[in-house]
């Protein structure tokens, strides 16, 4: 029998994730912050909630009612994480899957896996409290730039902006990889573990935004010439051989 899954926030990734886990055979329980989207929801066979963790007075227990959660939403508050985490705690939830970023690593103008340092900041700290966790098991995802569908790279620079850093890398990934790699980590029994997850290519900015902006007919993008060349360049290799995966995505001048 396939497991129910909650997913915390049903955004341009976390909705799209849902449908994929319904048509996988798996129940799933959805929250946006507004009731707006909930005959949305329901039109997709996600069961609806309305959840916005700043507020404290709400009771979010009916929404964890479930084996994983799946937690998506942008927030950096640690504050309404402990109190998200404590409610977690008294829930039936034993798994968790956190979205994170591949923005906690600096800039070192070399490559970085899992072991590199990383920065000090609220997003550091919200994964350090899974990571230590005692009640449930928790998997970090470190998602690179999040692109696909109606979500062009092309169309992240407004008008009239020069881009920076032109000889910097790209770590980006695939919507498609995204929930792949989600639905891994569920059907391995992949816990207790922290992952980058970024496509095997990293073009250059300069590269990149030039094939990007021709593929929506604009005009060649203008660089910023003498803006600092910084960069990091994100290595996925733990995830590909842990959960046995290539990218669907994995060339990002050619897909």
């Amino acid at each position: 029998m396939k497991q129910k899954i909650s997913i915390l926030g049903c955004g341009w990734l976390g909705m799209a994730l849902a449908v994929e886990l319904i048509n996988k055979g798996y129940t799933v329980n959805g929250s946006c912050t507004s009731t707006k989207k909930n005959e949305t929801l329901k039109s997709k066979g996600i069961s609806p909630f309305t959840i916005d963790i700043n507020q404290r007075d709400i009771d979010i227990s009916d929404f964890l009612v479930a084996n994983i959660l799946i937690i998506t939403i942008t927030s950096k508050s640690v504050n309404d994480f402990e109190n998200l985490i404590t409610q977690v705690e008294n829930s039936k939830v034993k798994k968790v899957i956190f979205i994170s970023s591949t923005s906690v690593y600096p800039n070192s103008n070399g490559r970085v896996n899992e072991e590199s340092a990383i920065h000090k900041s609220a997003l550091t700290e919200i994964e350090h409290l899974f990571r230590i966790n005692k009640f449930f098991q928790s998997t970090i995802i470190r998602f690179g730039g999040l692109f696909g569908y109606d979500r062009q790279p092309g169309n992240f620079i407004k008008k009239d902006k020069k881009i920076e850093n032109p000889e910097g890398y790209i770590n980006f990934i695939h919507r498609d990889d995204c929930h792949q790699i989600i639905t891994k980590i569920i059907e391995n029994n992949t816990w207790n573990v922290t992952l980058n997850a970024c496509a095997d290519s990293h073009p250059k900015r300069r590269a990149f935004y030039k094939k990007e902006f021709e593929k929506l007919g604009r005009q060649e993008p203008v660089f910023n010439e003498e803006s600092l060349t910084v960069y990091k360049i994100v290595n996925s290799e733990k995830l590909k051989n842990l959960l046995d995966y290539q990218f669907k995505y994995a060339d990002l001048l050619n897909y």
